[in-house]
């Protein structure tokens, strides 16, 4: 009888242990995350949060997918298309100055600096942005530079009716510089200068204006976006998340080889060469900043929102816009030494 009582506890035993991984997936809480933009080197911090377990370690099941563009991200979430997402706050802005009756709320900063830039060649005739007045710009009309471009413009005193803007896929983009086809493009930093390097026109060939160098240095890069009505229904999904991406992006900053690795092993095309650097330029410019070192990841300051929202509502002549109140809540936020980077 002992034996037999051994063997069926054996048994249940073993069957406990092949249904265990079943069962801690069944108990995983999804959710629907989404970057703005295509899975590369400065968006590697989602792969490793997912290789490195992270997100499951948080109780979640997290599915990743690319943007778009940020100025797509608030539309896309209005409509339900995801849970959470990375968004530039210029578009955003935008969005709910004009849909003053949107559900969208944000919850926490990835990039504390912009990424945004207009780039022309080297060899051009355009060396200072006053010289961009008159030209063609090319990108995507989702396209973060370029729906930061007014903003840029109005504070430069650059006639933003003189632009003659080519709208293009994403990867035509580059290819309209590198072809003389137009005579800048705009977009992230991270994403155009690594890209034209990979067609052959490489950093010392370009010529790179950054928002943030000509007069939006107050400028937050990439939000934390949700709706009013997930936070509600979900708040203890939304705060294990929000703290799964900072460990995630803690993680990639002080592991960026690894963190390339488990982009590749999502994305067996990466080319490492070119996303490392691409990474590193975004963890160096992007996310390690002197607000970070002093704040941690994650803090919005209400004085320096206060200043994007009046520049944001001056360079596109809008109505009512949303309050500092309105736009973010950082109550969702991990403690301050979960934040340290």
């Amino acid at each position: 009888m002992t034996h037999e009582i051994t063997r069926r506890a054996a048994l249940a035993g073993a069957a406990a242990a092949i249904a265990a991984p079943g069962i801690a997936r069944a108990q995983l809480r999804p959710v629907r995350f989404s970057f703005d933009w295509i899975f590369n080197g400065p968006y590697a911090f989602g792969a490793a949060g997912v290789t490195q377990g992270f997100f499951r370690d948080a109780g979640l099941e997290v599915t990743l997918t690319r943007g778009f563009g940020s100025a797509r991200v608030p539309l896309d979430m209005a409509a339900g298309s995801f849970d959470v997402a990375m968004c530039d706050p210029t578009p955003l802005l935008r969005f709910m100055s004009q849909n003053p009756n949107n559900d969208l709320v944000a919850v926490g900063l990835l990039w504390d600096q912009a990424p945004t830039a207009v780039t022309v060649r080297a060899d051009g005739p355009i060396t200072q942005i006053s010289q961009l007045a008159g030209r063609t710009l090319a990108a995507p009309e989702f396209d973060g530079g370029r729906q930061v471009f007014p903003v840029f413009a109005a504070i430069n005193n650059i006639p933003f009716s003189s632009i003659n803007w080519l709208s293009v896929a994403p990867e035509l983009r580059e290819p309209m510089l590198v072809q003389r086809r137009a005579d800048g493009i705009t977009g992230f930093v991270t994403s155009t200068a690594l890209s034209l390097r990979a067609l052959g026109m490489d950093l010392p060939a370009q010529r790179i204006f950054r928002y943030r160098e000509h007069g939006l240095d107050f400028f937050y890069g990439s939000v934390i976006l949700t709706t009013r009505t997930y936070a509600e229904r979900n708040p203890e999904i939304l705060r294990s998340l929000v703290g799964a991406l900072y460990r995630s992006m803690k993680w990639s900053f002080h592991n960026q080889p690894a963190a390339i690795q488990a982009l590749r092993a999502r994305e067996p095309l990466t080319d490492v060469a070119i996303e490392s650097v691409r990474q590193e330029m975004a963890m160096a410019e992007l996310v390690d900043s002197p607000n970070v070192r002093r704040l941690g990841l994650g803090i919005i300051e209400a004085p320096r929102l206060t200043r994007q929202i009046e520049a944001v509502k001056m360079a596109y002549n809008l109505g009512d816009m949303p309050s500092v109140d309105r736009f973010h809540t950082d109550r969702f936020l991990p403690p301050a030494a979960e934040r340290v980077l």
